[in-house]
């Protein structure tokens, strides 16, 4: 931490503990007997003196330079040369403290938010923590406050009570008297803002039978596809395959038995202007997922499903002319092939298509290997 006395970086006065702040750390104070505290930046001691005249012990973590001569420290003030943020925390009572506080101190640290939560891994339950600070909107309009390096604006105010049971604030004479209290190990998701749609993922189902023979779909816009189509929120890449699977070519697969391969990655162009609203041999409400103007990346999930029921029928006779298996050797024949079907075959069986668009593949670290 920066050297911190009564004159800080900026070269400003620190003001002297007023008032309210002492009442609000007298309200802190220990019930009975004598309770610790820790004082994190405590300069010239004004704080350590206070909190050792209300009954702490006190740890006053400060520079050798800004700690009072041997002949003005005050009794049950013990001093530390320690910056609490590159040299960590050693040194500190092993047993903890009942008060920790950071005076003018908590705004020029760097790591601020690692530092706080070290601090409070070091308090005794119902022990609170307490950061003293200008606020940046109010220090605008005082004069020495103005610019003030010690000063926070709302915002960094709003994330000192991220990571705590209880985050309350007061005023003290125009600055934030912010107490925390139960430091808690949490975290949660948050989302920028609305997504901006950049891509479009969906499962492509490589079925095979006992003879090898892999399972393709003429459609009615005149190519071969696999079954498969997007991803439905909630569901895995494996549930999403099966159940396309059963709702274009009437097979029934559990996910258990359906393996991932490895997720592509392209970019959606034209490749002969079939499908181009698609994702995986799925038409008009199954697809329109798609960018007429290109640029849309694409992301498949390539689905090896061996275990299955049932016949191939037509349940979308709007969709599908009709099912057949083919021969992997016999599949560079087969004409039209749906660009993203066609990339999932080479994903599974490298070069039993020649000259497959480019995509980037992320294998699945876990899939058994497959032989050609």
């Amino acid at each position: 931490m920066p050297h911190h006395d009564r004159r800080t970086a900026g070269g400003e006065e620190c003001r002297g503990l007023g008032a309210s702040e002492k009442t609000l750390f007298a309200g802190l104070g220990p019930g009975h007997g004598r309770r610790t505290a820790l004082g994190v930046g405590c300069g010239t001691g004004e704080l350590a003196t206070f909190l050792a005249g209300s009954g702490y012990a006190v740890d006053a973590v400060t520079s050798t330079e800004a700690a009072p001569d041997h002949a003005a420290r005050p009794a049950g003030v013990r001093w530390l040369c320690l910056d609490v943020e590159q040299d960590g925390l050693t040194g500190l009572r092993d047993d903890g403290y009942d008060l920790i506080a950071l005076r003018h101190a908590y705004a020029l640290l760097q790591d601020r938010a690692r530092v706080l939560r070290g601090l409070g891994a070091r308090l005794r339950r119902g022990g609170a923590l307490v950061v003293v600070t200008p606020v940046a909107a109010d220090a605008s309009a005082e004069g020495h406050f103005a610019g003030h390096p010690t000063a926070l604006d709302e915002d960094e105010l709003t994330v000192l009570g991220e990571g705590w049971e209880w985050a309350d604030r007061f005023d003290a004479d125009g600055h934030a008297f912010v107490v925390l209290r139960g430091p808690v190990a949490s975290w949660w998701p948050l989302e920028k803002g609305p997504l901006k749609p950049q891509a479009v993922f969906g499962a492509a189902a490589v079925v095979t039978d006992e003879r090898g023979r892999v399972l393709l779909g003429r459609s009615t816009r005149g190519m071969w596809q696999l079954p498969g189509g997007h991803v439905d929120a909630g569901e895995s890449a494996q549930q999403a395959a099966c159940r396309e699977l059963a709702e274009e070519a009437g097979l029934r697969a559990s996910p258990a038995d359906a393996e991932l391969v490895t997720i592509l990655h392209g970019d959606h162009g034209d490749h002969g202007s079939h499908g181009d609203h698609e994702i995986h041999g799925t038409h008009g409400d199954h697809g329109t997922h798609g960018d007429r103007a290109g640029g849309v990346r694409r992301l498949t999930a390539v689905v090896h499903i061996t275990a299955w029921t049932g016949t191939p029928g037509l349940p979308e006779p709007h969709h599908f002319r009709r099912w057949e298996w083919h021969d992997r050797e016999a599949l560079a024949s087969l004409g039209p092939v749906f660009t993203p079907s066609a990339q999932a075959l080479a994903a599974l069986w490298p070069g039993v298509l020649p000259d497959v668009p480019a995509a980037h593949s992320y294998p699945h670290a876990g899939r058994r290997p497959q032989g050609r």
